[in-house]
């Protein structure tokens, strides 16, 4: 399993509306908008990496409001 978070930039006052509709997405563990030079962070889990990659740029990135993402994925040390 590899998870993730993505960073996400919105347009200004979206950040509530985006962080809802994300937080419906199969694979989203978790949705919040924040404060700060990103308005909403993300968890994520997929199977492969191949499979964080589709959901962010298939389904994160598809929603309306978003203006730029950053996928940090989990590393285990």
């Amino acid at each position: 399993m590899v998870q993730a978070y993505i960073l996400i930039q919105t347009e200004v006052g979206k950040a509530h509306a985006v962080a809802e509709v994300i937080s419906e997405v199969p694979g989203v563990v978790k949705a919040e908008d924040v404060t700060g030079p990103y308005d909403v962070i993300v968890r994520a889990e997929a199977a492969s990496v191949d499979d964080l990659g589709r959901l962010v740029v298939a389904q994160v990135q598809r929603v309306p409001g978003i203006t730029r993402t950053l996928t940090c994925p989990v590393v285990n040390l």
